[in-house]
């Protein structure tokens, strides 16, 4: 999966309803959606989903223009021009090494 894709679908961006929730629940403080946009638009590609359905997705780490963390589970529907986010959040430093790889 490329980064470029996900930017290309940035225009149409569909939240789940799970995603919604997370935000407006984050224990860090509400993720708004343009902090979404934000890190995605800056963001890398940490995690690929290959077998993921309906669509294939990936988790991006990115920080948004005031400098928050977020980690964003996405889909890129290229035939339909759309980005589905699925879940997002604010990693913490227990759980990730330098927000990108898992602490095992």
């Amino acid at each position: 999966m490329d980064i470029s894709l996900i930017r290309q679908c940035l225009k149409s961006c569909v939240f789940t309803s799970h995603a919604k929730n997370e935000m407006l629940y984050e224990e860090a403080g509400p993720i708004r959606e343009h902090e979404v946009k934000e890190a995605l638009q800056k963001g890398e590609i940490i995690e690929e989903y290959q077998e993921d359905r309906p669509y294939p997705s990936c988790l991006v780490f990115g920080r948004t223009n005031k400098g928050r963390s977020l980690h964003v589970v996405c889909a890129p529907v290229e035939s339909e021009g759309k980005l589905v986010i699925i879940t997002v959040y604010q990693p913490s430093e227990e759980l990730w090494v330098d927000l990108r790889r898992r602490r095992e």
